[in-house]
């Protein structure tokens, strides 16, 4: 891990960032953004929750990165290894009396197949389901150090096939945790879209048998190189309307409107790319940004969080919001470990 990484917290940066855009986002869910302003006055000075809860999409990367943790601390991270301790978080957290903010129906369905002990991961997926709940957790397999390339994009499939078996998924899940690792590592936000675009390109037709199995048989392509193209090229499509919409910037413009209203995997990806890159350097102004869309606002802005958080690092969180943030401890403990 690089100097700049360990001097900026990028973890803690991500996972905080996550956290506060999914708590921002929480009350703006499914209302459009005149109702939103109605509700909560101009949206640059929307403030934090009191208190500031988080809804499932938080939840959820806390149990991956359980998972992942136990995962590690018994050795290399390969599927085996680390398929049964997030599967037993994932159960945990469906069967939690935490476990009531409007979860997703797929994590919902799929995480109660996950609770039958000896079903194969793959019967549980939900292999037409690309929702975000396949991304919006995925972030901390972009802040972990020492992965490497396959272990990072295998397991970043992995956890979203777990519950979202559609490969738009897990080519968006591999895509948002890609992205995060580029910014904790340094990269130019300038210069993201097109590496973005060209790891697509790279891993269009690549399917990680050694991660995901059998799970492309139970969908309809008639191979496996088929089923991931499907995926990367949903990808791509999105990523060319970000780029369009980037070359014409309007802040004040409904993100959904640009890139979709990130019910779906790919859409947010795009649009929390989108509310990170156009304040690239006033972080707080790209979350309410994000929390003001007339989409699925929390996961959008939890990614945008992620992004933000994982380019600028810890200190891009103002301290009277991140040390009220629900599961602080958790959070920050998580990032104290993959920060060193």
């Amino acid at each position: 891990m690089t100097t700049t990484t360990v001097a900026k917290r990028a973890a803690t940066g991500t996972l905080t960032g996550l956290a506060l855009g999914d708590a921002l986002g929480f009350p703006t869910e499914f209302k459009d953004v005149p109702s939103i302003l109605a509700a909560f006055g101009p949206w640059r000075r929307m403030p934090l929750p009191t208190p500031a809860i988080v809804t499932d999409d938080t939840q959820m990367t806390l149990a991956l990165g359980r998972g992942l943790r136990t995962a590690m601390d018994r050795g290399l991270l390969g599927p085996k290894r680390m398929e049964r301790p997030v599967r037993e978080e994932f159960v945990d957290w469906y069967q939690s009396p935490e476990n009531n903010r409007a979860p997703g129906n797929t994590c919902m369905a799929a995480c109660y197949l996950l609770k039958t002990e000896g079903r194969p991961w793959q019967e549980a997926s939900q292999i037409d389901s690309k929702g975000c709940g396949a991304n919006m957790r995925v972030a901390p397999l972009g802040i972990i150090p020492g992965l490497s390339d396959e272990q990072r994009a295998g397991a970043a499939q992995l956890q979203a096939a777990l519950t979202h078996g559609h490969p738009t998924a897990l080519a968006a899940s591999d895509l948002t945790a890609h992205a995060v690792r580029l910014l904790a590592q340094g990269t130019e936000p300038t210069g993201l879209v097109g590496l973005l675009r060209s790891y697509a390109y790279e891993n269009r037709t690549h399917y990680h048998e050694r991660w995901l199995g059998d799970l492309w048989t139970r969908s309809q392509d008639p191979s496996p190189e088929h089923f991931m193209a499907r995926g990367w090229d949903d990808c791509l499509a999105v990523l060319d309307r970000l780029r369009e919409a980037l070359r014409a910037p309007s802040p004040e413009t409904d993100p959904c409107l640009a890139t979709g209203e990130g019910w779906v995997a790919e859409e947010a990806l795009a649009t929390g790319l989108l509310c990170f890159l156009l304040f690239l350097d006033e972080p707080v102004t790209a979350l309410r940004r994000a929390a003001c869309t007339s989409g699925d606002s929390d996961s959008i802005a939890a990614l945008t969080g992620a992004f933000a958080g994982a380019h600028l690092g810890a200190d891009a969180w103002p301290a009277q919001w991140a040390d009220r943030i629900e599961y602080h401890g958790e959070l920050v403990a998580l990032g104290a470990l993959w920060d060193s």
